[in-house]
Parts: structure tokens; C-alpha cells; sequence
């Protein structure tokens, strides 16, 4: 089978501290090649850009989630700017709104998102985009800054086939993680099945939403594999195909060499 990407991780998560050698381990023992670690703030940003120098397979993202974005500060972006000078540190994110929680006030959230969208353009960063029952102010803001948008992706995408065609008309990826397999999945098979295959990632988002027959364990990039059996079952694809296809369009958003 051609190697998978796990588009979108937690590795730095305390979760991982006990095994993160067996973690990786398994993650190439079942095919897994490479994935990309998110940043949420100051700390784990920095706690990626160092961990992604201790495996060729890893590579990195710096921004700020919106559940942190109530400490935003704009000396930040100086910051995320000197991280992205890094190798394999690659995008920015993850970065967006979530209404869900609201961890952040609403309109702090938006501001924050704004500044590194903004922030994502001037550096000719791709952006990885967290959205959670937000899907309307998300597509206002990202319309009102159309004229000028990074690339990007909605990660662990979780909105309506509507919202889908909007962000796709927009020329941004979708990434699909472990609900996809639950049994509710059925708004989000619809957005799967809609979904062109040169706008598809797949992710876990581990340590969080274990996909089925993994549900209720702690997430991890070795069980991507799961949501690309689920993923490639929808799309009428042999999984060999999904998993070429998922990481060359992983290599392309985020400026990766390919394997070769």
C-alpha cells in the first residue's frame, strides 16, 4: 500500500510522554509515513519545533487555537514568524473559531483569527483551519479577505455539505478524521462523498477521536489507517489509490517533497 500522511496530530500531547518511541514505531509499522503536528499556543509551538527535529517523518504547524486566543498577543506572530524559518515546520494553525466551547469570547476569537490569517498570507504559509458550530462567521470572515487568502485546510471538518462547497469554491482541502467512521457519521459521509478526491486529507487528531474499531482509546497516527479504509469504502476507491492520493495532496498544500 502507498504510505499514508496524517494530516493533522497531537504528538506533544502529555498523553504521549510514557511511549512516544512505540508511538512512531507503530505509526511506520502500519504504513504511515509522515504526519504534520498542530500547534494551540506559545507552548506547544515551541514544544513542536523541537520535537519534529528528532524524526525525518514528523513536520510542524505554529498558531494559535481559538481556545487560547484570549491570550493572544501580536508579539506573537514575531514569534510563530522565527519558528516558521525552521525546517519542516510548515503552516500555520491551528487557527479558527469554535462556538462550541467558547473558551475565548467570540469576537476575541475572531480577532485573533483574523491577525494570523493575515499573518498566514505575509508569510506564504498554508493555514489549518479549526472550525466547530462557526461555519457562518468562518465563511464571512474568510469572504470578506477573499481577494488575498492563504491556502489551507479545514481540519477534522465537521460542517454541512453546503459549508463544504464554499470552502472548496475557495480552493481549500478538507480533512476528514475518526468520525467518519462512527455509525451517526451521516452528514459527514454525504460532505465525503461530495468531496473531490484532489481536495481530500485525512488526519486522526490524535490523542482525541479514535475512530471505529479504535473508539474510547487514546488516538494515535498509526490508526489514520482506519479513516483512509472508511474514506476510500465512500469514495468507490481501493485504498492503495486513497493513500497516494490523500498524501500527494498533503505534500502539495504544505510545500512537501514527495517521496520518492
Amino acid at each position: 500500500m502507498s504510505a499514508l500522511f496524517d494530516s493533522h496530530c497531537h504528538l506533544e500531547d502529555s498523553r504521549f510522554e510514557s511511549d512516544w518511541d512505540a508511538v512512531l514505531a507503530r505509526m511506520a509499522e502500519h504504513g504511515v509515513s509522515r504526519c504534520l503536528l498542530a500547534g494551540s499556543d506559545r507552548q506547544t509551538n515551541e514544544a513542536i519545533s523541537k520535537m519534529i527535529t528528532r524524526s525525518p517523518s514528523l513536520y510542524g504547524a505554529a498558531g494559535t487555537h481559538p481556545h487560547e486566543a484570549k491570550a493572544f498577543q501580536d508579539s506573537d506572530l514575531t514569534q510563530m514568524a522565527a519558528w516558521l524559518t525552521l525546517p519542516r515546520m510548515v503552516a500555520i494553525g491551528e487557527i479558527g473559531l469554535d462556538y462550541y466551547y467558547n473558551h475565548s469570547p467570540r469576537e476575541t476569537q475572531r480577532e485573533v483569527l483574523e491577525k494570523q490569517l493575515c499573518f498566514a498570507c505575509a508569510q506564504k504559509k498554508p493555514a489549518i483551519f479549526h472550525v466547530r458550530d462557526a461555519h457562518g462567521d468562518m465563511l464571512d470572515i474568510l469572504n470578506a479577505h477573499k481577494a488575498k487568502l492563504p491556502a489551507g485546510v479545514l481540519h477534522c471538518y465537521s460542517g454541512s455539505v453546503e459549508s463544504a462547497r464554499q470552502y472548496l469554491d475557495m480552493g481549500f482541502y478538507l480533512s476528514f478524521a475518526g468520525p467518519v467512521t462512527f455509525r451517526n457519521a451521516n452528514r459527514l459521509v454525504e460532505t465525503v462523498v461530495y468531496c473531490p478526491t484532489d481536495r481530500l486529507l485525512i488526519e486522526t487528531d490524535s490523542p482525541y477521536l479514535a475512530p471505529e474499531p479504535q473508539r474510547g482509546k487514546r488516538n494515535e497516527p498509526a490508526f489514520v489507517r482506519y479513516v483512509a479504509m472508511r474514506v476510500a469504502a465512500l469514495k468507490g476507491m481501493d485504498i492503495d489509490s486513497l493513500a497516494r492520493i490523500t498524501t500527494e495532496n498533503a505534500c502539495l498544500l504544505f510545500h512537501i517533497e514527495p517521496a520518492p
